[in-house]
């Protein structure tokens, strides 16, 4: 249950294009080829081709206006000295009944969307009478609708009515939307067709219409022409291909045999190669034996070669310690020898002077005796 939406499209953003002028453009290509889809003429003659053109040109021109409706609405305060008051009222006006209605579509789209969830959980008459009432709300917005229609003809009145304000509020064509744009360019597009197709005389359109027929009929038999050749030419590359499909096979083959060859020899040498390695490996094996062994008697003529020289360390340390004890204990004896022979020395010699001062005092007495005599 799709909810029906009604296009009130955002009607700015995108580039305008300069209106197109009643002449045709005549194309690049040669006159010669062309000449039959060119027209004869460049501009409109009849009255009834200039009515149906102006009838078109203004609906052009109203869709540029009302695809700017937008655009006014949302800038009024700038735009409305330039436009005047009553048309800014009435932009406004349809603006805030764009909303509404914008408004309620959403709200009833989300309603829908709710109702479609809960319908598995909903007994079957409830559900009905929601969806009734769905319905009747949907129905409300054809008079909001009208009246979005009617205050849309009124705008246009009112700028039609002012020359000056349309021209102003067509200088924003930048404020258009690309999809109103795309319309507008749809509508300048067919209106070069049906310029064109005015242009052309019921003459002229015979002779358009004999032209392409015959160039249909000229692309059908070049077409048949094309498809001859092409089924020729997959016939070529059949054969082409039979005989390429022999010689790869048979390139194959001896490639096959060729490598056959070459690996019956490479398998031989392989075999041979393998054997030598075997006794290689054999006698690796018998090396890393023999290796084991003499670095196990290594570590230990190592171990007893440490165990020596620590011995040996220790014993010239011992020695050393001796040494030096030995010749502390001679200076020592040295010196107390030493210290002997001084004293006995210093003994002698306080003796020696102790005679000599006894000596001295018995002289020195035999005179003094002399004297008193």
């Amino acid at each position: 249950m799709a909810l029906d939406i009604v296009g009130v499209a955002p009607l700015y953003q995108g580039p305008d294009i300069n209106r197109m002028r009643l002449t045709a453009e005549l194309s690049q290509k040669p006159a010669s080829l062309l000449k039959p889809l060119v027209p004869s003429k460049s501009k409109l003659t009849t009255i009834e081709t200039k009515r149906i053109m102006s009838v078109l040109d203004e609906t052009i021109h109203k869709v540029e206006l009302v695809t700017l409706l937008s655009y006014m609405g949302a800038n009024y305060e700038t735009l409305e000295k330039m436009l005047g008051g009553d048309i800014i009222k009435a932009v406004r006006e349809h603006e805030d009944l764009c909303h509404t209605l914008l408004d309620s579509i959403i709200y009833l789209q989300d309603k829908e969307r709710r109702l479609q969830e809960e319908e598995e959980y909903e007994e079957e008459g409830l559900f009905r009478n929601r969806l009734f009432s769905l319905e009747l709300q949907k129905s409300h917005l054809l008079p909001l609708m009208l009246q979005i229609k009617e205050s849309t003809k009124d705008i246009l009145r009112l700028l039609l009515n002012n020359p000056q304000a349309a021209s102003l509020a067509q200088t924003h064509t930048l404020s258009r939307s690309v999809e109103a744009q795309n319309f507008i360019d749809c509508l300048m597009e067919l209106r070069g067709f049906l310029f064109e197709k005015l242009l052309t005389s019921p003459m002229e359109a015979r002779d358009r219409s004999q032209f392409i027929q015959d160039i249909d009929r000229r692309n059908k038999r070049n077409q048949e022409i094309i498809n001859t050749l092409e089924n020729e030419l997959a016939a070529i590359m059949r054969n082409r291909e039979a005989e390429k499909k022999y010689k790869v096979e048979t390139e194959i083959e001896n490639w096959i045999q060729k490598y056959d060859m070459e690996m019956g020899e490479k398998q031989v040498e392989y075999e041979e190669l393998d054997l030598i390695h075997k006794e290689e490996k054999i006698q690796l094996e018998e090396l890393k034996q023999k290796h084991n062994v003499l670095v196990e008697e290594f570590s230990q003529i190592r171990a007893e070669q440490e165990v020596n020289a620590k011995k040996r360390i220790e014993a010239e340390q011992e020695m050393l310690r001796m040494v030096r004890a030995a010749t502390l204990i001679q200076a020592l004896w040295k010196g107390y020898l030493v210290r002997s022979m001084l004293k006995s020395r210093k003994k002698k010699r306080s003796k020696s002077k102790g005679k000599v001062r006894k000596g001295k005092g018995k002289g020195k007495g035999k005179e003094k005796g002399k004297g008193k005599k």
